[in-house]
């Protein structure tokens, strides 16, 4: 099972559309559950820190002990979508049946995320709004399983 788990959730219909056309495509290969942390809300003169904190307390409080842990981090490791399908691959090959992609808040995840991660990824040294990065995760995830199973989608 692949489990993305993401602080906030989808507002807009179009990307609500788009994340259930990859999720079904994705369901060839493999099932996915999305997680939706609630945003923290702060508090007055709760600082960014202390918001950033608190959602990645939310966020380790929803990883399984046995999960494959990918984060999504702006200052991770650049992969190709080649490269991520073998991660996953060597993931499951590995024992893990499970694989979770943590997503955080708008202000990212503190170093206890980066610190649980067995693989901390950037796909950009661009930032995206929320939403449009959970649909690219999607597809991402949908290309990297076609490219396992030999599939002529990525090319």
């Amino acid at each position: 099972m692949i489990r993305i788990i993401c602080v906030g959730g989808l507002k807009e219909d179009y990307f609500r559309d788009a994340c259930a056309e990859y999720e079904k495509r994705i369901g060839r290969y493999a099932r996915v559950l999305v997680i939706e942390l609630p945003e923290y809300r702060p508090k007055s003169g709760d600082t960014p820190q202390r918001v950033t904190e608190a959602e990645s307390k939310s966020i380790l409080g929803a990883i399984n002990k046995h999960e494959y842990v990918i984060a999504l981090d702006i200052g991770g490791k650049a992969v190709s979508s080649a490269e991520l399908s073998q991660t996953l691959d060597n993931a499951f090959s590995n024992g893990h049946s499970d694989i979770a992609f943590i997503v955080g808040g708008s202000n990212g995840f503190d170093d206890t995320i980066r610190k649980r991660a067995d693989l901390t990824v950037s796909f950009s040294k661009l930032t995206f709004p929320h939403q449009l990065f959970r649909v690219m995760l999607f597809e991402q995830i949908y290309r990297a399983l076609s490219i396992s199973a030999g599939a002529q989608y990525h090319k």
